[in-house]
Parts: structure tokens; C-alpha cells; sequence
């Protein structure tokens, strides 16, 4: 199929070709011949129910001077595009939400990916909260007396914020920790009171959390990320090695019991965080672990994604 695709995400300088997940999906679409344009969040325009941007060509290259080179910026109508790929990086902020409301003004004649309208509905640790006997104990509050009642019961427990994204804001509190209260002051201060996530401990994190890609709704590939020593986040921006792993019966349980819900949304592309036998996130956003599950299963992840794409667009028409 030859494709119009705009590709929609942070500035093209932040990219690091051995690991962004992007730059793994722009090979592949220039690979099959598809045209591809960037551009920012901030480039949108909308004027009446026309939805525009102020887009570049975009040329990507493993052995270039650049990895990702762009031309000309173009207005671009993006209803004229056949597929649009919502990939900027979190946090999922304010910004965030009125892109996706934009991009409704596209989706019925382009598909976007992942759907906009299920992006905003299904924020990363929320949207897990919906399925029942899959996530660790779990308190989402805004109530301190709350949050100490929850440790005081489950002792070890980490908080974090709702909408914070690469582990940042992620604490491990134990029961002796007297730094409880002050936490809770800084994050109501920097989240302009927004409700916190408070989960048990789960020491199996020790052993590393696995991120599992979803392809429609299907498990294609995962990788561990073990945290370094003294840490409690397995971030590999953070230090997380990256480990290979397969999919064990509990995490092909999980699958099954998410990914109709997947499909039926429009999640096309979806990475999800598993630590033991428990579900913490559905990431929707802009999942990240193709290079890594890639380089060490020997597989090609990004095919895969633009199979399902291809896939949809052929029924849609």
C-alpha cells in the first residue's frame, strides 16, 4: 500500500535511535514506501472542522548524518492523510487532552493511532483499574488519612503521581518511613491536588518489570527491565537493564483479559507493565520496548504494527 502518514510527536532533535520506538515505526513505513510528514503537537490548527498542521517531510536513516531528517514545513490537511501516528511522550497533561480532541476532527477520515478519543479515556494507571483481579492492592485518594490507613494495612507501599510517565515521582514508602506526610504536601503542591496512586509493594520488582507489547490486542513480544541496585524503578532510562523474557501463562492471562477491550477502542499499539503475576499500567500514550524486545528476540515488531494498521485501513474501506 502506498500512504500518506503524519507522524505526530515531541521534536525530532530528543530522538535516540537505539531505543525510540518512532524512529523503529518511520523505517519501517519508508521501508514500504509510505510518504511521511512531521510535526508538533503545537503545529495543530484548527479552523472551523478543518484540522491542519505545519508539518515537514520526514526522512529517517540508520547510517545518516541525522537519524531523522526533515524538509520544508508544508500545511498539511490532515483528513487527507490515510493514517496518523499519535506519538508524542507524556505527561498526560492539559496539552495532551486538547491534541486528542483536535485529532477527532481527523479520525473519521484518517485513522489515527492509537484512536484519540481512547487515548483520552483510558490514561495509563487508570485505565488498569478497570480490570478486576489484575492489579496489585491499589488506593487512588486524595485523602491522607486515607493513604496512611492503606500503608498502615499493606506496610511496603509505592505512590506515585496519576499522570506521570518514565517512572518519574515514584517513591517506595516502608512502614518506618516518616517522609509520608511531607511526599504527599510536594505532590499535592506540584499536581494542583490531583489524587495520588498508592499500591502494595510488590517485591517481585527485585526481578524486574516486564513490558509486554500488544498488537491488536495480541501479545507479540516483551522484555524485563531489572532496576539497578538500589532502586526501585526499572526505567532503562533510569538505569533498568534490559533482560529477555518470555510470556508465562500469567501474562498471557492478562493479555486475554484486555486485549478484546484493546481492539474494541481502537488501541492498536499498546505496551503494558507487569511486575510478579500483577498488572500495573496499560501504557496507551506512546508505548516505548520495540528496539529492545527487536535486538533480543531477533523479531521485527514495527512489521507487525503496520500489518494491523494496513489491516484496518483495508476494512475500512
Amino acid at each position: 500500500m502506498s500512504l500518506k502518514i503524519a507522524i505526530q510527536m515531541d521534536p525530532v532533535e530528543r530522538i535516540n535511535p537505539a531505543a525510540d520506538s518512532t524512529f523503529m515505526l518511520a523505517l519501517e513505513a519508508q521501508a514500504r514506501g509510505y510518504h511521511l510528514h512531521h510535526y508538533l503537537p503545537r503545529d495543530l490548527t484548527l479552523e472551523g472542522n478543518k484540522l491542519t498542521a505545519i508539518a515537514r517531510p520526514l526522512q529517517a536513516s540508520k547510517t545518516g548524518a541525522v537519524p531523522i531528517a526533515l524538509g520544508q514545513p508544508e500545511t498539511l490537511d490532515l483528513s487527507a492523510m490515510d493514517v496518523i501516528l499519535m506519538r508524542q511522550d507524556p505527561p498526560f497533561d492539559m496539552a495532551y487532552i486538547t491534541a486528542t480532541h483536535l485529532l477527532e476532527h481527523a479520525s473519521g477520515k484518517a485513522l489515527v493511532v492509537n484512536d484519540p478519543v481512547s487515548v483520552r479515556n483510558a490514561p495509563e494507571k487508570l485505565f488498569a483499574t478497570h480490570f478486576a483481579g489484575l492489579m496489585p492492592e491499589t488506593l487512588i485518594s486524595s485523602d491522607a488519612a486515607a493513604i496512611r490507613a492503606f500503608r498502615k494495612k499493606h506496610g511496603d507501599i509505592i505512590v506515585k503521581p496519576l499522570f506521570g510517565n518514565g517512572g518519574a515521582g515514584v517513591f517506595h514508602l516502608r512502614p518506618e518511613d516518616d517522609n509520608l506526610n511531607a511526599l504527599l504536601e510536594m505532590f499535592h503542591a506540584l499536581y494542583r491536588g490531583e489524587p495520588v496512586m498508592a499500591q502494595r509493594y510488590l517485591p517481585e520488582i527485585r526481578q524486574g518489570d516486564k513490558r509486554i507489547i500488544l498488537v491488536e490486542g495480541e501479545p507479540v513480544g516483551a522484555v524485563l527491565r531489572v532496576p539497578a541496585a538500589g532502586e526501585a524503578r526499572a526505567n532503562l532510562h533510569v538505569g533498568g537493564k534490559a533482560q529477555k523474557s518470555p510470556l508465562t501463562s500469567r501474562d498471557r492471562a492478562i493479555c486475554a483479559a484486555i486485549g478484546p477491550k484493546l481492539r474494541e477502542l481502537g488501541l492498536v499499539f499498546v505496551g503494558i507493565d507487569v511486575i510478579g503475576d500483577c498488572l500495573t499500567e496499560i501504557n496507551v500514550t506512546s508505548p516505548t520496548g520495540i528496539q529492545e524486545i527487536n535486538r533480543l528476540d531477533g523479531v521485527k515488531l514495527e512489521a507487525k504494527i503496520w500489518d494491523a494498521i494496513e489491516n484496518r485501513l483495508r476494512k475500512r474501506r
